[in-house]
């Protein structure tokens, strides 16, 4: 009797696992198709706001084009970037607007938190401050540079063959304080960072003169040390006593007039760098983190908030996603992350540095 009843409960319990893993298969099923359903609505449904995100994010990567591509052909994701744009000020910066200042002439009674965070210097050091950057969706650094007669133009020691790491161009330029600069030729999405976009200045002397028809144009610092952008030619550059620049974009604000946004800019979300000077010569270096769930990025929108806050006259968008770094003392203080997850940056062309001072 007693080994019927196990033969029994045996077979009810065999019953009981094949019930329960039908139950199980059948919700995972239900699951899937749910995933699928609410994934199908996302890319293909009359909400525009997820399409034009994963659209414009993915077409600003270096080598995830194709989760744009294998989803929509190239006349969707044309008109998806049109009508996500970055309507830049078609103007030159006049540095004539530009007056550095003195500490001893800078004001003392503050507008709001953001100028009080600029100019009230950290007591423990005179050359820079840096603030954390916190918003929607982003957290990062900013560097702020009082004496903008220090910042030049760094690059590859390895111009045309190899790019550099931004902390070695720190190293071997003696930098306090260095970030990713402007774009570089890029074939097939595995460039090693050796050729820059258009022109680069270091120094006073052109190092590179290439054509460039991309957004933005020039970004660069003057002999009067003032931030200069446009697009212009060598020759421009030149008679503008050009001294230390780089080449990329979109401009984000040019004499105080901030460039108008359609859409979420054709940019996607993104870590983010970015350089722009205040009227009273103060410089700011930015750089944002992204590609985590919790922080993805920012956008042109969010670049051009932050910049207007801190008081940039003018401003502009520099190379981002991997290469967007920023090098305090040689560490890197941010948390740079690649298009396959891993936390690395990448060989890159150029940089702006803060050079030590007399004496230090």
């Amino acid at each position: 009797m007693e080994k019927n009843e196990e033969i029994k409960n045996e077979k009810i319990n065999k019953k009981s696992k094949k019930k329960i893993l039908k139950r199980v298969l059948i919700i995972l099923a239900i699951l899937m198709c749910m995933g699928v359903a609410t994934g199908l609505f996302l890319l293909y449904g009359p909400y525009a706001g997820f399409r034009e995100w994963l659209i414009t994010t993915a077409m600003t990567t270096k080598s995830h084009q194709y989760l744009a591509t294998w989803f929509y052909d190239d006349e969707t994701i044309r008109e998806v970037l049109e009508k996500n744009k970055v309507q830049e000020v078609e103007e030159i910066t006049d540095s004539s607007l530009t007056v550095i200042l003195d500490d001893e002439d800078k004001k003392t009674e503050y507008a709001n938190e953001y100028e009080r965070a600029v100019l009230e210097k950290d007591p423990n050091n005179e050359d820079y401050k840096i603030i954390e950057i916190e918003g929607k969706g982003y957290s990062g650094y900013l560097a702020v540079i009082y004496d903008p007669s220090r910042i030049k133009t760094v690059y590859s020691k390895k111009l045309g063959t190899s790019g550099q790491y931004l902390t070695t161009m720190a190293k071997d330029n003696d930098a306090l304080i260095a970030i990713n600069g402007g774009g570089f030729v890029d074939p097939n999405y595995n460039s090693n960072g050796a050729n820059p976009l258009g022109i680069t200045f270091s120094g006073g002397k052109l190092i590179t003169s290439d054509s460039y028809s991309g957004t933005g144009g020039l970004i660069g610092f003057t002999e009067e040390n003032k931030l200069v952008l446009g697009k212009m030619t060598v020759k421009q550059a030149q008679e503008m006593k050009v001294r230390d620049a780089v080449t990329y974009g979109p401009f984000l604000i040019i004499n105080g007039k901030a460039s108008k946004v359609l859409g979420n800019g054709g940019w996607g979300t993104a870590p983010r760098t970015a350089i722009g000077q205040r009227q009273d010569g103060i410089v700011l270096f930015l750089v944002i983190d992204g590609r985590t769930v919790s922080r993805p990025g920012a956008d042109m929108n969010d670049l051009i908030e932050i910049m207007q806050n801190y008081g940039a006259y003018n401003a502009a968008n520099l190379d981002g996603g991997t290469s967007s770094v920023m090098v305090v003392n040689g560490e890197i203080i941010n948390d740079p992350i690649d298009s396959t997850g891993a936390h690395k940056t990448r060989y890159i062309s150029t940089g702006f540095i803060l050079t030590k001072g007399d004496g230090e």
